[in-house]
């Protein structure tokens, strides 16, 4: 059974996640604030976090970051704050997904489910003997081994990041809209906040490019969406 911690410091809320996931099969775990979170997310065989933003002791910004130093399990982080600038620095502390509240508790099932789904694929790949690398102008990356190099220099790269330019690279030339994209990668149709693609993009591009603005791999297509460029 796969164990789920949720991070939460409203109690009500807290339990009506934990009731709705423990009626879909998953072990739940649940922390009423970011220190004791953080230790149990540490300590704990823990398969997915549901972390809220603002919590008592730490707040969710550093449990993310304190986690995703040592694990790669996924993330769904939840709060009230609507801003893009909030979802941006919070899917750039590496949360694979960011939902605003109030939100309906068969939406976190549904993604939780998707997310969970998409990360045992990810294991079930981790150990196979299969080798496959993609190799595109300085770009080499090894999807077995899920390392990326850009010009013989390793770049760490979260699930989600990984999963995307693997992706792109192996669709070249081919222009992807951020809908299309976000279906594919985060398993999910029209649930969601497609900015999550825009700012994995951007990301990305951080981590690979000498100049993002003008960048040389991933290709902006305005009005559309983007293109691995070869």
């Amino acid at each position: 059974m796969s164990k789920i911690l949720i991070i939460e410091d409203e109690q009500a809320i807290a339990e009506l996640e934990k009731d709705y996931l423990e009626m879909n099969g998953f072990e739940i775990i649940v922390c009423n604030d970011g220190l004791s979170g953080e230790e149990t997310a540490l300590r704990e065989n823990i398969d997915l976090i549901v972390l809220d933003l603002m919590l008592p002791e730490v707040d969710g910004y550093e449990v993310c970051r304190k986690v995703r130093e040592v694990k790669d399990i996924p993330i769904i982080m939840v709060s009230a704050k609507k801003e893009d600038l909030d979802k941006i620095y919070g899917l750039g502390m590496g949360a694979d997904d960011y939902m605003t509240k109030p939100f309906s508790p068969s939406e976190l099932v549904a993604r939780v489910k998707a997310h969970m789904a998409r990360y045992s694929r990810l294991v079930a790949a981790k150990k196979s003997d299969n080798g496959d690398v993609i190799e595109i102008k300085s770009l080499r990356i090894d999807k077995t081994a899920r390392r990326v190099f850009v010009g013989g220099v390793e770049k760490q790269f979260t699930t989600k990041e990984f999963d995307l330019l693997v992706f792109l690279a192996q669709h070249p030339d081919k222009v992807f809209t951020k809908q299309e994209l976000f279906k594919e990668i985060w398993g999910l149709e029209s649930v969601g906040d497609i900015t999550t693609v825009t700012v994995h993009i951007k990301k990305i591009r951080e981590k690979m490019e000498e100049d993002p603005s003008t960048p040389r791999f991933i290709e902006t297509i305005w009005g559309v969406g983007y293109r691995f460029k070869t």
